[in-house]
């Protein structure tokens, strides 16, 4: 499992939140990904490049 933080405000929540991977699929070169909140009492599903744009890849766990 990967760990995100937020570099910025997005979507209500503030910089610095941490998200979990948990999925990520690809339809027709689509790339969609699925995050929760490290409290896993959120999700949020978003595109490739909201990705790379909002989020830092922290580390993966194991």
């Amino acid at each position: 499992m990967k760990l995100y933080t937020l570099k910025r405000p997005f979507n209500g929540y503030e910089k610095g939140t941490e998200f979990y991977l948990i999925a990520q699929s690809e339809f027709i070169g689509v790339k969609e990904f699925v995050l929760r909140t490290k409290d896993l009492t959120n999700r949020i599903s978003i595109s490739e490049s909201e990705l790379r744009k909002h989020f830092i890849f922290i580390k993966e766990i194991y």
